[in-house]
């Protein structure tokens, strides 16, 4: 697949930016969605042209909400011209945005805070490969993932519609698998470990110290690296990981075995 792309939906830092610097340097062209403000959006503008030099200028960021269907089904004729007739081989839901606090106490949840939550970091996938598979954008050999947590099935702090959007998300990718498998398009979900980005000083303001219990209890000694996971998903692009469907694949070195 000469004339390859890659998706990413949240992609100006943390494990999409990564994957998009290990692609890019493939010869992907990407493709990316990011919503930021401030410092964060001139980090995602230095990224940007880093990664155009990286694949030959063959890259387009919008600073918009990817979860916005409005948004992603205007894009669409724009995304096909920018493939110049190439297809779409990952499609990669990398979007860290949710309401982090606790059902109960001391804030009880809100539901328009759970239903944010849910289709941002999950059900927005859904309607993405829909458009994509629509515009005959996804062929056999593309591949959709997503990231997932341990809190898809622990119980934590200040996580809770976090955790339950996590394990919609794998249900998710679970089905968009089953369901177009027989198209040659597979869907998994990447379980990575507690890993030290933007994302992870958002859900707890001891991050700090959960950095440096996972260092104890990890068999590696070390957290989960956003290059850790990019080096995965280049694995998973490869066509020797074709039959690879409907899974959660852990790039934690052992962390989920431990206590």
């Amino acid at each position: 697949m000469e004339n390859k792309w890659a998706i990413i939906l949240g992609c100006s830092t943390g494990h999409g930016a990564a994957i998009a610097r290990q692609l890019a340097t493939e010869g992907y062209g990407i493709i990316g969605f990011h919503l930021d403000r401030g410092p964060i959006k001139k980090n995602a503008i230095k990224l940007q042209q880093e990664l155009a030099s990286l694949n030959n200028n063959r890259v387009k960021f919008w600073n918009e909400n990817a979860a916005d269907k409005e948004v992603m089904l205007s894009k669409m004729e724009e995304i096909e011209s920018f493939l110049e007739n190439g297809k779409v081989k990952l499609l990669m839901h990398s979007i860290a945005f949710g309401s982090t606090t606790n059902f109960f106490e001391p804030t009880p949840v809100r539901q328009r805070q759970m239903d944010m939550t849910q289709h941002v970091m999950a059900h927005c996938l859904i309607y993405w490969t829909q458009a994509l598979l629509n515009n005959n954008l996804l062929i056999s050999g593309s591949r959709i993932l997503g990231l997932t947590s341990e809190g898809s099935y622990k119980a934590m702090e200040g996580y809770g519609p976090v955790g339950v959007a996590k394990a919609s998300l794998e249900a998710v990718v679970r089905q968009i698998g089953w369901e177009l498998g027989s198209k040659g398009i597979t869907a998994n979900t990447i379980q990575a470990g507690i890993t030290p980005t933007r994302a992870l000083t958002k859900i707890s303001k001891d991050w700090e110290d959960w950095v440096e219990r996972t260092k104890k209890r990890n068999p590696m000694k070390r957290v989960t690296t956003p290059e850790d996971v990019a080096g995965l998903v280049s694995l998973l692009l490869n066509d020797k990981a074709d039959f690879v469907n409907c899974s959660t694949i852990f790039c934690d070195g052992g962390e989920h075995r431990s206590l």
